[in-house]
């Protein structure tokens, strides 16, 4: 199989061999005939200014230790132009490596043990891992049919989770992974009505903020009436594909500064260097990059339609608002399903579905049990890789399903 070479579009710029010769988990984790469609990484080359600023720190020799608020000063500019987030707040920020680490970080500063955190499945699994090992509790308030956030679900979780301790949570996915929904202005103010109310703080993990799909608009929870005790995550990671250089930014609203005060300092000293110069380049003079690689994902979007209807009609799935996941209902295939067993779900885990693609189609795709309640008979599709690779493996899939 050759994938197409186009200057415009980031998803057609490098062959399947090229990406055979990455070593990272996508890439190694199956044998070479398998075509890795499962974890959030994208198969697309450094964007320009990214590349150059580490060509540039590794000719200076800057391997050194991070200093100062280029990386917030660089995510405030970008927030102003595309969000309209005219007043982040530079000084209500710190350096954590990584979302998922600053996450839990937070909840140690707003939650005790024993407290409970609030997460509405299907949702990212390692939530479940992260708040469990950080010694929390996890109670789910499920996503609606159509999978948005459900008003009556979070009423009750967030009535449960203050019954269950004094300083209770809710991790917040924004925009939703594994569903791709962008959520709405009206939405998160509605969320930060019911965590007044109930006295829960919100930490919102927006590690997807600037992949929203044309046709769909991120909102800042942090920019909501009503958020100003509650903290975001913000990272360049997901969209310019920098996950292996770790680097990530806390921002707290006006009333959580204190709490932010109370970050312990050695958690700002496990950002890299490196992560840092090439997250603030993303942010900073990355747009025209992000912006081909929006028109690739929605050209992709519209492709993985056409391919499920040809290929595989009685799956059935709502395009993503946001984010390069889609997750797929092929509960109608008849393939029987696993429950996740005892513990916190791992992403690598795979039943059902995926298992079948997987064994039958050389297709590797997350299992869907393992994003929590609701998650069984689905699977999470990443499609930001090129039209040829994506059309391969739904070919690949249909056929195994007539098997």
């Amino acid at each position: 199989m050759v994938v197409s070479a186009d200057d415009g579009n980031p998803l057609t710029q490098l062959t399947l061999d090229q990406l055979r010769r990455r070593t990272s988990v996508k890439w190694r984790l199956y044998p070479p005939d398998v075509l890795p469609l499962w974890v959030a990484e994208q198969d697309v080359p450094l964007a320009p200014p990214v590349a150059e600023a580490l060509r540039r720190a590794v000719e200076l020799g800057d391997t050194g230790y991070s200093y100062g608020t280029a990386y917030a000063e660089a995510v405030g500019g970008f927030a102003a132009q595309r969000w309209d987030w005219a007043d982040f707040p530079v000084g209500r920020t710190t350096l954590v490596p990584d979302v998922m680490m600053g996450t839990v970080e937070v909840l140690r500063l707003v939650t005790g043990p024993g407290d409970a955190v609030v997460v509405t499945p299907p949702v990212y699994p390692p939530f479940y891992a992260f708040v469990t090992n950080a010694g929390r509790q996890v109670l789910e308030a499920p996503l609606g049919a159509d999978l948005r956030l459900d008003p009556a679900a979070l009423d009750e979780a967030f009535r449960r989770a203050r019954a269950a301790g004094d300083r209770p949570a809710f991790l917040l996915c924004n925009p939703h992974n594994p569903t791709g929904v962008v959520h709405r202005p009206d939405e998160l103010a509605t969320v930060a009505e019911l965590a007044a109310r109930h006295g829960v703080r919100v930490v919102s993990d927006e590690i997807h903020s600037p992949l929203a799909l044309p046709g769909a608009r991120f909102t800042p929870y942090l920019t909501v009436p009503g958020a100003q005790n509650a903290f975001a995550l913000l990272s360049a990671s997901k969209a310019w594909n920098l996950a292996g250089l770790k680097a990530a930014l806390a921002v707290a609203g006006p009333d959580a500064a204190d709490d932010l005060a109370r970050m312990p300092e050695e958690v700002s000293h496990g950002p890299s260097h490196f992560g840092v110069l090439a997250h603030t380049a993303a942010f900073r003079a990355g747009g025209p990059w992000l912006d081909r690689l929006l028109d690739g994902l929605d050209a992709n979007r519209a492709l993985l339609g056409s391919l499920l209807a040809e290929h595989l009609p009685t799956v059935s799935w709502r395009p993503p608002e946001g984010t390069y996941l889609a997750w797929l209902d092929c509960r109608d295939l008849g393939v029987p399903t696993e429950a996740s067993g005892d513990g916190p779900p791992i992403a690598s885990d795979l039943a059902g579905p995926a298992r079948m693609f997987l064994d039958r189609a050389r297709v590797a795709l997350s299992s869907g049990h393992v994003f929590g309640s609701g998650g069984a008979g689905f699977v999470r599709l990443n499609f930001a890789t090129s039209p040829a690779v994506l059309t391969e493996a739904v070919s690949r899939m249909g056929r195994a399903t007539r098997a």
